[in-house]
């Protein structure tokens, strides 16, 4: 099992001057509704516990006022936590002085944000190294790590454009390669994709997984879209009223949403292209049957289907290992498929 990059434990966020009476009538069932209207506080997050692990692209959803954007801030710690802990590799952020946090952000933690913030009078090769900058690197060294991860980002080219020069596509990545260049093992990401057309946010949904296949660093990605979080995300936390509604990867939320809030999510959207080959086993058979070709439990509905076209039918689905987990018919697939398809016009 891989360790905990990241554990929130017990953790609340109350706006206003009476956080611990909203705090109490919290833990006694209360909603955050409830304790605006009686007492005029503000809940951002409630009792919140979940833990991301290292090397996995984790992402937060919910709709507008569920608490997501309050979480992101109370872990990179723009906003102090009114009880609860924060550990980041095991330490507590919530306890570190200011000092302690400027060091933390400069060395182990960096931020890409929405709105691209650029500096518009530095060049794209300066506004990648600036965190370097910050951190008292020498110029030859933070523009040679700039200038790396430009070419990672495919923007090696533009190094001396300015800002304005390029597509806001473009711009969103030169904010992804300042936050790459001092090297965290940590990104934080709060709708960093929202403010782009559909191509070009594939485009950069595209960048951040081949980046995360080459380096796996551990990433925390605030997200409202329910598409976006199914590409990108090996598991998905989904928040509403402050709470935390649910964690899972995306086929245990797509199979077994927790309550008709999570199910909603799901309403406009095809989940079953989302489906994998350990979904589309079929249980009347043994795992032992015989099979022309074996496919991984991760591979795409679109590989398991190609397969099962090219007459190799049927597949067996079996671990990197050669253990054989079950196997898929040309039957089995098209039932989950049906299954989908219904529940997802329901």
């Amino acid at each position: 099992m891989k360790p905990s990059k990241i554990v929130v434990q017990n953790l609340y966020k109350v706006f206003g001057d009476q956080p611990q009476e909203a705090m109490r009538l919290l833990k006694l069932g209360e909603s955050k509704e409830s304790v605006f209207h009686n007492l005029g506080q503000v809940v951002g997050v409630n009792n919140v516990s979940f833990a991301v692990n290292e090397g996995e692209i984790f992402v937060l959803m919910g709709l507008s006022g569920s608490g997501k954007s309050t979480l992101i801030r109370l872990i990179n710690r723009l906003v102090d936590p009114t009880s609860g802990d924060i550990l980041l590799d095991g330490q507590s952020i919530t306890r570190l002085s200011a000092k302690e946090l400027v060091d933390l952000r400069r060395r182990d933690m960096s931020m890409v944000f929405q709105s691209f913030a650029l500096m518009p009078h530095r060049t794209v090769l300066d506004n990648a190294a600036f965190g370097l900058e910050i951190a008292g690197v020498g110029r030859r060294a933070r523009e040679s790590a700039a200038m790396k991860v430009l070419e990672q980002v495919g923007l090696a080219p533009f190094a001396r454009k300015y800002p304005h020069q390029l597509s806001g596509g473009m711009q969103q990545r030169v904010g992804l390669a300042r936050a790459l260049a001092v090297n965290p093992s940590l990104i934080l990401m709060d709708e960093a994709f929202s403010a782009l057309d559909p191509l070009k946010r594939a485009e950069m949904q595209d960048i951040l997984l081949d980046l995360q296949r080459e380096q796996r660093r551990t990433i925390f990605f605030v997200s409202h879209d329910l598409e976006e979080a199914l590409r990108i995300g090996t598991r998905i936390a989904i928040m509403e009223g402050g709470r935390l509604v649910q964690v899972g990867t995306p086929q245990e939320i797509i199979e077994k949403p927790a309550d008709d809030y999570v199910r909603r999510f799901f309403r406009s959207v095809d989940t079953s292209r989302y489906l994998l080959a350990r979904d589309l086993i079929d249980p009347g058979l043994s795992p032992s049957f015989a099979a022309t070709r074996s496919v991984p439990p991760s591979a795409s509905l679109n590989d398991v289907l190609h397969s099962l076209l090219g007459e190799h039918d049927p597949l067996t689905v079996a671990e990197q290992g050669g253990s054989s987990l079950g196997v898929i018919t040309s039957s089995s697939a098209l039932r989950k498929l049906a299954e989908h398809r219904l529940r997802d016009t329901v």
